[in-house]
């Protein structure tokens, strides 16, 4: 990937590709959201999936995010696209693939990322305590194979982005489903709310 960014602008920045993993550490995973790749256009990425910096507009699948997360649970949408605050709580925020080339979507898929984040996926799978799953959309879906849902929950829709959000997405109610999934196994739930007006 040296190479790829001497001659193209690559998202995340360097310090940013393996963010999800220093946000939520790996012995703290309660649930796990699966993305396809980063966000692609300028200064979006900050190397957990759905997130974008605080500041920065929020990207539409984000926004249905946030209505979904609003008519779920209640919550007052937020004023910020940072999902930090999810990842600190135990929520990685996982996309398959870890890069992508400036404004080029899907650039760095089959380039080997994904071997590394199915391998994390399997890991996750094994281990003795239960996680939530979310899948949103086709790719995500295809990693279903990867998790034994004797010990996890797996929880489903279509993609949050607007051509498919109102196909399955809106009222799926993603978020009140992990946390009925953490009470049942005697797990503290997720405070999904984010900062807000």
């Amino acid at each position: 990937m040296a190479g790829e960014r001497s001659q193209a602008t690559v998202f995340p920045s360097e310090d940013n590709i393996f963010r999800a993993f220093n946000v939520t550490a790996r012995t703290a995973v309660k649930a796990v959201i699966v993305g396809q790749d980063p966000y692609h256009d300028d200064g979006q990425a900050d190397g957990l999936a759905f997130s974008v910096r605080n500041g920065l507009s929020i990207p539409r699948s984000l926004r249905n995010i946030f209505k979904e997360l609003s008519d779920d649970t209640g919550a007052v949408s937020p004023v910020s696209g940072d999902l930090t605050k999810w990842g600190e709580q135990g929520v990685l925020m996982l996309n398959s693939v870890l890069t992508v080339r400036a404004h080029t979507p899907g650039s760095h898929q089959g380039r080997g990322w994904e071997r590394i984040t199915d391998e994390i996926l399997r890991s996750l799978s094994m281990d003795d305590h239960p996680i939530a799953f979310i899948l949103w959309g086709k790719y995500a879906q295809q990693k279903r194979g990867l998790i034994d849902q004797t010990k996890h929950c797996v929880i489903e829709s279509v993609h949050p982005s607007p051509f498919s959000a109102r196909n399955g997405f809106f009222g799926s109610r993603p978020f009140s489903k992990v946390n009925t999934f953490m009470y049942d196994h005697g797990i503290d739930p997720i405070d999904w709310q984010l900062a807000h007006d």
